[in-house]
């Protein structure tokens, strides 16, 4: 494992940045510097470890996701596993943070989740066949650092009912075009309407593939969560078991 030398990418996107002046220019090469989009197009599945800091505990976190639709993100809290969300391509489920139980999603959620499919491993790869609309944006100023801002305008969600936006800003660093962050409005949850905001740095290699290494999650403006991730896997073997809902379990409650 490496990491990105940003003094190689800027000195070779640099040339490229000057001619970049389409989306879908940056999203090409986008992809170009952290691997190649054939390379992308091959990946399968992903297993990650992470870690996340609360009030000084660290806390292991396992990602999972694969093409094929099922993933499963769970984290460990002395020594109990529990479920933010997992998915077997028919079932979403999560663990309830009161009865500590495994417990399904409503219909709405299920079938957002079901939509998100086709965007592994990201939205911007191959976007045009997804039917999606990507356009420039704009440049802006994050963290002292200029970036081009892509739009990204992907299928209608249904949300109550009614159909509306799913609509992504994408931020690449102007010098390395490597993405530096994502934001998008929340649709659903109790923070409906904020605008979730996640931050990408600490690229680094894995099969010659660049990942963010570093990833703070959280709303635009509020608080974040930073995620450190200390392992990439590519196309790992996974057994289907473990994105299944623990049927038994809820067997023996409905018997009690």
């Amino acid at each position: 494992m490496k990491k990105l030398s940003f003094l190689v990418a800027t000195l070779f996107m640099g040339c490229f940045s000057l001619q970049a002046q389409t989306a879908d220019e940056i999203i090409k090469g986008y992809h170009e510097v952290t691997g190649g989009a054939d390379a992308w197009n091959k990946v399968q599945g992903m297993k990650m470890k992470a870690s996340v800091n609360q009030g000084g505990m660290e806390i292991p976190v396992n990602v999972i996701q694969l093409k094929t639709g099922e993933r499963k993100i769970s984290y460990n809290l002395q020594g109990t596993e529990i479920v933010q969300l997992a998915f077997d391509g028919e079932v979403l489920w999560s663990t309830n943070g009161q009865t500590m139980k495994p417990e399904k999603a409503d219909a709405e959620m299920l079938e957002i989740t079901k939509q998100q499919i086709q965007d592994f491993p990201d939205a911007l790869l191959n976007y045009e066949k997804k039917g999606y609309k990507a356009e420039l944006a704009g440049t802006e100023t994050m963290d002292g650092i200029e970036t081009h801002k892509v739009k990204l305008t992907k299928n209608p969600l249904t949300i109550e009912g009614k159909e509306v936006e799913n609509i992504s800003y994408y931020y690449f660093d102007k010098e390395s075009n490597i993405l530096i962050a994502e934001e998008s409005e929340m649709q659903v949850g109790p923070q409906k309407g904020a605008i979730s905001q996640s931050l990408f740095s600490d690229y680094q290699e894995v099969e010659g593939l660049y990942f963010p290494f570093s990833i703070s999650q959280g709303v635009k403006g509020g608080g974040s969560m930073p995620l450190a991730l200390s392992e990439i896997i590519i196309n790992p073997e996974v057994d289907e078991s473990t994105f299944a809902f623990p049927e038994e379990e809820e067997e023996i409650e409905t018997e009690e």
